[in-house]
């Protein structure tokens, strides 16, 4: 018997897709929602291939009120994850309104549409990005919110936007999750991160680099006051992090509220030792090369998740090394995954 139905925005994403196959595997039912600008039916596919389960994937853009209510209207909707965003910060830089468009008005006009439909559960995906530059480490969810970059202020104004909303109308269940750094793939190599053209996160760099479609990997910094030099972040797989959804869910059951959320592993990794441990899982070498530091960066980032802990019940499990071995798996071994020719270690 199913646990209930959910809508997953961004479904064919790379966490939206791991969300959605948890959820599956968890007993609910899951509805897929995505305008594919950066995923691919693939991604679904194999959300229903891992799952053996049928996930219905539903073309269109949250903005798109008559798309959402198609989506709303496939099946009863009990809760909605809502992953679709444009996400990379240094384009947010350049195309800000496109980021304001996206990220802020597509949450308006996807929470307007649940109103309407009576479904008043939101697990609402952030970012770590709203903390900005820190000045200590490791990051609660009390610490200052400062975002730098438009990317990180959309997030931080949708926060806002629902935090409004839960207190004008207090029936709404919204858990409010920022994420650190996920990375890897599920482990039946079916799903994983394989963004189209120059990765702008680090594994799916290191990946390309690995199976030869890029030369080196180019580090920003090596001065930095951290054991090797270069920036310390902290990485959670991204199978964790789906887990973390699917506990704030059940962590929504016991009354109407807005919670806030931590999803890290509460450790920080520099980017050699990323670097390392891909390679060992690889054996393929990475060849590097130092840039000068790159504005906005600081030394370390990295999460307190204690409260998540203790309230969810739910902690990363996963290690660097497992983190990269997957990821390795999808790139090679995934359906349509070229042949690979980079040097061995």
């Amino acid at each position: 018997m199913s646990r209930g139905a959910a809508l997953v925005t961004g479904g064919a994403g790379y966490i939206g897709s791991h969300v959605a196959l948890e959820l599956l595997d968890a007993g609910f039912d899951a509805v897929l929602f995505d305008n594919l600008s950066n995923s691919t039916r693939a991604a679904a596919a194999g959300v229903r291939a891992a799952a053996r389960r049928d996930a219905p994937l539903i073309e269109g853009d949250v903005r798109d009120g008559a798309a959402l209510d198609a989506a709303f209207s496939a099946r009863a909707i009990d809760a909605v994850f809502h992953f679709a965003a444009a996400k990379a910060i240094g384009e947010s830089a350049l195309r800000p309104l496109d980021y304001y468009a996206n990220n802020l008005e597509g949450t308006l006009r996807l929470v307007e549409r649940m109103r309407a439909w009576g479904v008043k559960t939101l697990i609402y995906s952030s970012s770590a990005a709203v903390y900005g530059e820190p000045d200590a480490v490791p990051l609660t969810e009390a610490s200052p919110l400062a975002p730098v970059s438009p990317y990180g202020r959309t997030k931080l104004a949708a926060e806002w936007m629902l935090r409004d909303l839960q207190q004008a109308e207090a029936d709404w269940r919204i858990s409010i999750l920022r994420y650190f750094n996920p990375i890897g793939a599920h482990a039946s190599g079916l799903l994983g991160d394989a963004p189209p053209g120059v990765p702008n996160n680090l594994v799916p760099f290191i990946g390309q680099v690995a199976v030869g479609r890029l030369p080196r990997l180019r580090v920003f910094g090596d001065d930095y006051p951290t054991p090797d030099g270069t920036g310390v972040r902290d990485y959670v797989h991204v199978v964790d992090l789906a887990k973390g959804h699917v506990k704030a869910l059940e962590g929504l059951a016991s009354a109407p509220q807005l919670a806030i959320y931590n999803l890290g592993s509460g450790a920080g990794h520099s980017v050699l030792e990323v670097v390392r441990a891909f390679e060992a899982v690889s054996e393929r070498r990475i060849p590097c090369e130092f840039a000068a530091r790159r504005p906005g960066d600081v030394a370390a980032l990295y999460a307190d998740p204690s409260k998540a802990n203790a309230e969810l019940a739910w902690r990363a499990e996963l290690d660097l090394a497992r983190m990269c071995q997957d990821a390795w798996r999808h790139l090679v071994e995934s359906p349509g995954a070229p042949p690979y020719a980079a040097a061995r270690c």
